[in-house]
């Protein structure tokens, strides 16, 4: 089988080339690459250009237009059988495309997603980032695990779709805010076998601290409504939880507050709200630590699994509130 790899770029020439130098390593030769510059300020050329001679390369700078439809651009010039799309800051395993080849020949995916983990030579601050997202004590843990809640939708940061896929559905509709969800959706109804390749593992680095971190999980969680808005019955039960870890998060430190104020006294009612977050952050606290076999990571995991709830949670409330109630556009 012949892989296109086509990676969307905007302004981070450091990682595409350390992306790059991964995909050099693969033991599977059959694959190409694309890159696709979205208009960058920063351009990554000069460093795509000195990947020519070690890859099946091409390399195409366009206006920006978003991750989404600069996906759609590779789509379009690919050679492949099979499309693969990685996030550039991203780090593949040296037997990765073997994987997924040994894989699709023994079972027949049209589209398949794979899992993400933290690298060693990640930062503390990055490994506990990886943590938050893949832990099965928050919403990461849905997405790349066998038992996944729901029909499993591949992100678009370790994704493959088949030739078929694409001459039948077409490309990615939305270009920003849950595109890669919403084109799964869309691939899963137009009858296409979707499934989760759990030893596709690509090294996520996703942010490298919490302020970024908090503005893409924001982000994220406007993203839920949009995907709503076009399918509401994809909105399950369970993306509510980060709003409600929010507000019952805000409520908490609210009676702590006020326990200061002697009008205002609901001892036991703060008693048990603190006694479950307590739980909770130890819980997160010794499986983190389980996991990374490092105290200052188990720390920082915490820190990055509240973070990811309460901005996913204000981001998801703001559009519902927004879109939903107001049924603003």
């Amino acid at each position: 089988m012949f892989f296109s790899i086509i990676i969307p770029l905007y302004n981070r020439p450091q990682e595409i080339d350390e992306l790059l130098f991964t995909l050099v390593q693969q033991g599977y030769p059959e694959f190409e690459v694309l890159v696709i510059e979205d208009g960058s300020t920063n351009s990554a050329g000069k460093i795509v250009e000195s990947y020519r001679d070690k890859l099946n390369l091409r390399y195409f700078f366009k206006p920006n237009e978003g991750q989404g439809f600069s996906r759609n651009f590779g789509f379009e010039r690919a050679k492949g059988d099979y499309f693969i799309v990685f996030d550039s800051d991203c780090l593949i395993p040296a037997n990765y495309l073997q994987l997924v080849n040994d894989y699709l020949s023994l079972h027949k995916l049209d589209a398949y997603g794979g899992p993400d983990a933290a690298h060693a030579s990640f930062t503390p601050i990055q490994k506990a980032i990886s943590y938050s997202m893949t832990s099965p004590l928050t919403t990461g843990g849905i997405r790349g695990n066998k038992k996944h809640i729901g029909q499993f939708h591949p992100r678009s940061f370790n994704m493959g779709v088949s030739r078929e896929v694409w001459e039948a559905v077409g490309g990615y509709k939305l270009t920003r805010l849950g595109e890669d969800i919403e084109y799964s959706i869309r691939i899963q109804r137009a009858g296409f076998k979707i499934g989760l390749i759990p030893e596709a593992i690509v090294y996520h680095k996703r942010r490298t601290d919490f302020s970024q971190f908090y503005k893409q999980l924001h982000f994220f969680g406007r993203a839920r409504i949009n995907i709503y808005k076009h399918f509401p019955s994809e909105l399950k039960l369970v993306h509510f939880f980060p709003a409600l870890f929010t507000l019952f998060l805000i409520f908490t430190v609210a009676l702590n507050f006020l326990q200061g104020f002697i009008l205002f006294r609901i001892p036991l009612v703060t008693w048990c709200c603190n006694f479950l977050l307590g739980v909770y952050v130890l819980l997160l606290f010794f499986h983190a630590w389980s996991q990374s076999k490092s105290l200052r990571v188990a720390g920082l995991g915490v820190v990055a699994a509240m973070i990811q709830l309460t901005a996913y949670g204000l981001g998801f409330m703001q559009d519902f509130w927004k879109k939903v109630i107001l049924n603003k556009k």
